[in-house]
């Protein structure tokens, strides 16, 4: 599928600097992609922009801006001055890993705005002008951990869960609109975040850890088909065993047990 010509001229990455946000703009730079670029770090931002304009010859815009910030999606609709977004994707996400009391209500809070409130802003402002044009795309990033309930991961669970049904709603709602909207539900995934948690292996059955780029080429292949999708064969098939076949109690049981022995909690 050529997106382009498909959607448009200028994609935004939201969570661009690194891992699955990074795979992504490579990958729409190489396909003549203009990018808007969005992350809390602007070196990293610039490093990432300048490698792509030098390979790709593609016009980049860098947004040094913390997606938690109330005003966030204000200051990038300011910096923006009317450009139109013909894809968006929403990669950034924060999350706190272990025990629900251990963490505050403001960081619980932080996250629920980086990772619902955030995304919603962006997709009904951006989305809107694209349902208004009859063309346009939406990826949201969604998880394993947000189809149950997720021991010491229970904020950002939820909020995945989140992401995930407002993608597949916005697909039924928006289908016959030109605007394609999919979540994509990650599993383990090998970006410098996922990295540097140190996880433990969690099992000799448990599926490999993807490269980003392996999720970012899945993604954008089912873009279009699907309102949402799990990335990876074997994390579709362990998926499918937790929501299809064992009782709910169970997988919740699971889910925790694995994550506190990865993370040794």
């Amino acid at each position: 599928m050529n997106l382009k010509q498909k959607y448009g001229q200028t994609a935004m990455v939201a969570g661009a600097s690194e891992g699955i946000g990074a795979a992504f703009s490579t990958c729409l730079a190489a396909e003549g992609i203009d990018l808007v670029l969005i992350a809390r770090r602007l070196i990293p931002l610039q490093q990432l922009a300048h490698s792509l304009e030098n390979e790709y010859k593609v016009n980049i815009t860098c947004i040094a801006c913390d997606l938690s910030e109330k005003d966030s999606v204000q200051k990038i609709k300011g910096t923006l001055n009317g450009r139109e977004i013909d894809i968006l994707i929403y990669n950034a996400a924060l999350s706190y890993l272990g025990p629900f009391l251990e963490n505050s209500a403001e960081n619980h809070l932080q996250a629920a705005r980086v990772n619902m409130l955030t995304p919603l802003n962006l997709v009904h402002f951006y989305g809107g002008k694209m349902v208004n044009r009859k063309k346009g795309a939406i990826v949201l990033m969604t998880s394993l951990a947000g189809l149950q309930g997720s021991g010491y991961l229970s904020v950002y669970a939820a909020t995945k869960a989140f992401n995930r049904i407002l993608a597949e709603s916005l697909w039924y709602e928006w289908k016959k609109s030109g605007v394609d909207v999919i979540a994509c539900c990650a599993g383990a995934t090998a970006t410098p975040g996922f990295k540097n948690t140190k996880p433990e292996k969690s099992g000799f059955f448990a599926p490999r850890v993807l490269e980003p780029e392996e999720v970012v080429n899945e993604c954008l292949r089912m873009l279009g088909r699907q309102p949402s999708f799990i990335t990876g064969r074997a994390n579709r098939a362990a998926s499918f065993i937790m929501q299809k076949i064992l009782p709910r109690k169970m997988a919740v049981n699971i889910m925790g047990d694995t994550t506190r022995k990865m993370y040794r909690l």
